[in-house]
C-alpha cells in the first residue's frame, strides 16, 4: 500500500501539466510586409516605425497589419475658478493581423491613458501633451509587439 501511494505521489510530480515556457529566441520572428493605417497620423506613424524596427527581415512568417488608432483628449480636472488644470489622453488601438503562410487572421486591441498638467503658458501645456503622448505611444507599441509575439508563439 505504501509503494502504491509513493508511486502515485511521485507520478503526480513527474508528469507535467502541459505548460510550455515561452522561447525568447522565437520572439519577433515575423516580417511585416505591409502596414495600412487609419486614424491619428502621428500615433500611427510612430507605432508603424516601432513595429517595422522590431521585425526580422529573414523570417518566413510574413504578416500584413491594418492599424486603426483613436486619440481622445478630455478634461480631467478643473479648479474652483472653473479653469482646466489637467487633461486626460486615451489612445485606443485595434490591429487586424493577417499571416500569409497560414491564412490566419487575428485581432489585437489595446488601450492606454495618462494625464498631464496645464502649464503657465500654452507652449508648456503643448510640451507636456507631446511628452505624455510619446510615452503613451511607446507603452502602446510595446504592448502591441508583445501581443503579436504571444499570438504567433502560440501557433
Amino acid at each position: 500500500m505504501k509503494k502504491i501511494l509513493l508511486y502515485c505521489f511521485l507520478m503526480s510530480f513527474v508528469t507535467s501539466c502541459g505548460f510550455k515556457v515561452a522561447d525568447k529566441s522565437q520572439f519577433n520572428n515575423f516580417k511585416i510586409q505591409n502596414v495600412s493605417a487609419v486614424g491619428d497620423k502621428r500615433v500611427n506613424f510612430k507605432i508603424r516605425n516601432f513595429l517595422l524596427n522590431n521585425d526580422k527581415e529573414t523570417s518566413e512568417n510574413i504578416i500584413f497589419v491594418k492599424l486603426n488608432t483613436k486619440k481622445t483628449k478630455s478634461v480631467k480636472e478643473k479648479n474652483l475658478k472653473n479653469e482646466i488644470t489637467k487633461y486626460q489622453i486615451v489612445l485606443n488601438t485595434k490591429l487586424d493581423v493577417e499571416m500569409k503562410i497560414n491564412n490566419l487572421i487575428f485581432d489585437i486591441s489595446s488601450s492606454v491613458s495618462g494625464n498631464y498638467l496645464v502649464g503657465e503658458n500654452y507652449s508648456t501645456s503643448l510640451s507636456n501633451e507631446q511628452k505624455l503622448t510619446d510615452d503613451l505611444i511607446e507603452t502602446l507599441s510595446k504592448q502591441i509587439l508583445n501581443k503579436i509575439n504571444t499570438k504567433l508563439n502560440d501557433l
